[in-house]
């Protein structure tokens, strides 16, 4: 790559830009724009999630600081809080959703090759969603409760990669298993979820689109055994059952079979009892793909702690879906990067960290990621949080 460019302006070279103009046209996003165009919006944004800004203010400051490399980095547009602010307000955020979902699918073809872990050819997904408070008198379009408001991020990780493939923002009231319905269903594909998503009906529509879902049962779902099959109990099972649902109301919901799987966790000694309708897989494994869940609460904090979807530049709706689209986009961009480019030993977290400080200097982008002389303290949760280390 030329070295004469800034590292941001190679790192918009992995961006579809001529699926961004498309995203726009969809939406009439310029119309009547003059000088600040969508496309500006979107840079200041990506920058913004890049380099930790906390403010539109704090935007404008360092954007203005060196005017003379704006042009070089993409933005062609005159940079103001004012008319950023405006741009997040009245620019429709289903151009920036519509982006992002392009290059998740992008992301997910990088991806597809992975390693699940398991004997499984079948794609698995976990789904689930987590809260983002607000201020209620800032935010009264987000009413949660009476004197808190919060938006919930309803996510569909594909496990393999840990990309979302699908992301639903909604208020707080919104309760989980509503999403349920706008899922899209992949046949042949294994849902994961935990039981806050346990509606028979639901999970029976599931079914009948020859898809196979794994959940818990709560305390209280009656069941009635027709048959058992042998479990090494050495590894944690305990039973492995054909039931059908007792309870009148949920059998009428769903009156197929359903698998029960009883495992008992050795080194926390937690007990739990898995419902699927997966039938063709080892019961252990049934238990290991419900743990794998644990991936899509690995994504919500890791987001969390390293994107700006807590703090946000606007109030109104539009302004803070355009926010958390715009950050998923950077998360997915970076995910790219590291597949493209081949970086194999360094984890997410490296690569934005190193972006963060480099995104102005004028050298091949492979050569300020690979560096070893480029080395940071790794995260204190990297353990825990490191979705793309393989």
């Amino acid at each position: 790559m030329n070295e004469g460019r800034t590292v941001f302006a190679q790192l918009l070279d992995f961006l579809p830009r001529h699926i961004f103009r498309r995203c726009v046209e969809r939406y009439r996003g310029n119309h009547q724009v003059k000088s600040f165009s969508c496309w500006d919006q979107f840079l200041c944004l990506a920058f913004a999630q890049l380099t930790y800004r906390e403010s539109l203010r704090d935007i404008e400051a360092c954007l203005r600081a060196m005017p003379e490399r704006l042009y070089h980095m993409g933005i062609r547009g005159h940079v103001s809080r004012s008319t950023l602010a405006d741009a997040n307000e009245k620019r429709d955020w289903r151009i920036y959703a519509d982006f992002a979902q392009a290059l998740i699918l992008t992301a997910r073809e990088l991806y597809a090759g992975e390693e699940l872990g398991l004997d499984l050819t079948n794609t698995v997904y976990a789904f689930d969603s987590t809260t983002i408070d607000l201020c209620l008198s800032l935010f009264p379009w987000a009413r949660f409760r009476k004197t808190k408001a919060a938006v919930k991020m309803h996510t569909l990780l594909d496990l393999r990669g840990s990309i979302p493939s699908f992301i639903a923002i909604t208020d707080g009231k919104t309760h989980d298993v509503n999403l349920l319905d706008e899922l899209p269903v992949e046949p042949g594909s294994i849902y994961v979820m935990d039981r806050g998503y346990l509606d028979f009906q639901r999970l029976y529509e599931l079914h009948q689109q020859q898809a196979f879902f794994v959940t818990r049962a709560k305390s209280n779902t009656a069941m009635r055994r027709l048959y058992s099959r042998a479990v090494d109990k050495e590894t944690g099972l305990r039973c492995d059952q054909t039931v059908v649902l007792a309870n009148f109301y949920a059998r009428r919901d769903y009156p197929a079979h359903l698998r029960k799987v009883r495992f008992i966790d050795e080194e926390t000694e937690n007990r739990f009892v898995f419902l699927s309708n997966l039938f063709h897989a080892p019961a252990l494994t049934v238990a290991k793909l419900y743990k794998m869940r644990w991936a899509v609460e690995l994504f919500f904090k890791w987001i969390k702690q390293h994107l700006r979807i807590k703090v946000f530049f606007g109030t109104s709706e539009n302004a803070v879906k355009t926010q958390i689209w715009t950050a998923v986009s950077v998360y997915v961009l970076a995910a790219i990067v590291k597949k493209r480019l081949h970086l194999d030993d360094r984890s997410l977290y490296t690569i934005l960290q190193i972006l963060s400080v480099t995104l102005f200097e004028r050298e091949p982008i492979l050569t300020v990621l690979s560096s070893n002389a480029c080395s940071f303290q790794e995260d204190p949760l990297s353990m825990q949080l490191e979705l793309f280390n393989n």
